[in-house]
């Protein structure tokens, strides 16, 4: 089954039982501060997860693009990667456990409707419990009842079966012991594709054959009805939510009968430009996917650079092209990488082929960069390490930070370099080094803010509103050549970048704060309506500038024909495509005040405001 009929089947199979189909969200996080990337599907649904009502309903399905580098050193083997699409299904208060099992079920393994994979080769796990919530025997129950042997049933703890897992882990991933957000328990799905696995007598069989990658997850349903505040259980969400997932490329490795994700068709031809420069099976299996995830990464905006997400980026560009038989790509091998990309995602994802140019541009520029540093640093690593002992090398973190800061080589190239030289690597006291300088990317991402529209606030909510009422303010002051740029959000303050070509001046950003202030005493409704992306464009609605759309799309509005009598003119201030939440009304905001008015680059200006209650 190619990877075009996957997608056709699966988003067929979810539509024809009454789920809407939303596009994927950007791979950054749209005001959420928390997060670098969005690293599941469910990232970006976190407010209706939590209560707030999703415009287009309780039931849900999507492929969302996701990116996660924790698992960065075991890209190269056959089923990990730092780019993946995440096939999902979600009810927000609707459906719970019966329904989703045996959906998943069918969805798996029946041939008329779903994928017709074998239910011999299947394999279930299930929550065996802890001090906080029982063993999970409902959900036994239930994969009995739709026809799994309970020889296939395994129960395995919240390290592997709650999502976000309670385990402390390192990166850029959410599901850590700091978790604030929806959680529960889950069940997972496996499938033996090497065909011989059979029947597991104990849970350390299983899990021999998944350590050999005899059997693989191939599905994940999270039944959200408990929350987190700051990694500790604190009770039930107000609603029972169904958040499940599955890695597009795991499935579509078992739906085409290879035993690795680099033998499937959406490989084959970024696979086929590894294979050019590289004559090692692991560089080229890491090659392949790190310039696939850096190619996303930039349509979605992000460049390289030393902090946060820019430096995901600037990392997984230097790697690839530092595990090339000639450490370097030449500008026709990275045009020939992104035509690859572009081809592949052509009718899924048609911004990358629009985008090509600029795409090439950014990684021919960070590639001559790297070049430069790339031979001295190598010469200054091998000085180094070439006089210590034979026996207890260590390459301390302090001295991994070292060559970053001066040389620009992540801590992946050191530790390649070190690997070939069988040296020690301390990868967690280089963490702690940057953690202490602020560049390490979650710790800069924690650090700089608290909370975000992701912890769905209050007052996250409220910043969210006030960005519309400030959009439309700055048109009104500064022209319509105001477009939005990018915003972030926390429960102390709202940051709003958008075009404009100079510095504001002091009547301008009072003129600004008294039509925002204006609206807010005016008491103007806040409401949305589900339409066409035409429609919203018909209706005068605006956008970010640059982000692509779909077909249907939600518009918010703020005033109208029910706004009070505060507001003069009784009509529409602004209209907004947005995915929300918001306020109902704009009096809830209190009195707006620009704290901040500065420039990001070239043309982009950057407001920071708070709201005074």
């Amino acid at each position: 089954m190619k990877s075009a009929e996957l997608r056709r089947r699966f988003l067929g199979f979810f539509k024809d039982r009454d789920h809407a189909i939303l596009p994927s969200a950007s791979l950054v996080p749209e005001n959420d501060p928390t997060a670098l990337f969005n690293t599941a599907g469910m990232q970006p649904l976190v407010p209706y997860l939590m209560g707030t009502k999703h415009p287009k309903g309780s039931r849900l399905a999507n492929f969302q693009k996701c990116v996660r580098t924790t698992d960065i050193e075991d890209i190269g083997d056959k089923t990990h990667a730092t780019f993946f699409e995440m096939l999902g299904n979600w009810s927000l208060g609707d459906y719970f456990k019966e329904k989703a099992i045996a959906w998943s079920y069918e969805f798996l393994t029946s041939k008329s409707t779903g994928l017709g994979l074998d239910p011999n080769r299947l394999y279930v796990t299930v929550f065996s419990g802890d001090e906080n919530v029982a063993k999970d025997m409902e959900s036994v129950e239930i994969w009995v009842k739709v026809g799994m042997s309970k020889n296939r049933i395994f129960y395995k703890d919240a390290d592997s079966n709650w999502w976000p897992a309670v385990k402390k882990t390192t990166g850029d991933n959410q599901t850590d012991s700091g978790w604030t957000g929806p959680t529960g328990p889950s069940t997972e799905m496996f499938y033996d594709v090497s065909g011989d696995v059979g029947d597991l007598e104990s849970i350390e069989d299983f899990i021999a054959a998944e350590d050999s990658q005899k059997i693989v997850e191939i599905w994940n349903d999270v039944f959200m009805e408990y929350e987190k505040q700051n990694g500790k259980l604190i009770g039930r969400l107000n609603q029972k939510n169904v958040d499940t997932g599955a890695g597009f490329e795991r499935l579509l490795m078992v739906m085409q009968g290879v035993d690795n994700i680099f033998d499937i068709d959406i490989f084959e031809k970024i696979f086929g430009e590894a294979k050019k420069v590289s004559s090692s099976l692991r560089s080229q299996r890491i090659i392949a996917d790190h310039i696939r995830t850096a190619v996303f990464m930039i349509v979605d905006g992000v460049l390289p650079s030393n902090t946060d997400k820019g430096y995901i980026l600037r990392r997984l560009l230097r790697r690839a092209i530092f595990l090339t038989d000639e450490k370097n790509l030449s500008a026709e091998e990275i045009v020939s990488f992104v035509n690859a990309v572009a081809h592949t995602y052509e009718e899924v994802y048609p911004e990358i082929k629009a985008k090509s140019d600029q795409i090439t541009a950014v990684i021919t520029s960070e590639s001559e960069k790297f070049k430069k540093t790339l031979e001295k640093g190598l010469a200054m690593l091998e000085k180094r390490f070439s006089s210590y002992p034979a026996d207890g090398k260590t390459i301390t973190g302090q001295e991994i930070f070292e060559f970053f800061s001066t040389y620009g080589f992540p801590a992946d190239l050191v530790s390649d370099f070190a690997k070939k030289n069988n040296i020690f690597i301390d990868l967690a006291g280089f963490d702690l080094e940057m953690e202490r300088h602020q560049n390490l990317s979650r710790a800069g991402a924690e650090q700089k803010f608290k909370g975000g529209l992701g912890d769905t606030s209050e007052m996250s909510v409220k910043y969210h509103t006030a960005t519309h009422l400030l959009n439309a303010a700055l048109k009104k002051v500064l022209g319509d050549g105001v477009n939005q740029k990018g915003s972030n959000i926390t429960p102390e303050r709202l940051r709003f970048d958008f075009s404009h070509d100079a510095k504001m001046t002091d009547e301008q950003k009072k003129a600004v704060e008294d039509i925002v202030n204006e609206k807010i005493t005016a008491a103007l409704p806040v409401s949305f309506e589900s339409m066409s992306l035409e429609k919203a464009r018909e209706l005068g609605a605006v956008g970010v500038f640059g982000e692509r759309y779909p077909d249907t799309v939600t518009v918010y509005t703020i005033g109208g024909q029910n706004a009070t009598v505060g507001d003069k003119s009784n009509e529409i201030f602004s209209r907004e495509i947005c995915g929300g939440p918001h306020v109902e009304n704009t009096q809830e905001l209190g009195r707006f005040k620009i704290a901040k008015e500065e420039a990001v680059s070239q043309g982009v200006r950057r407001i920071k405001a708070t709201l005074e209650l």
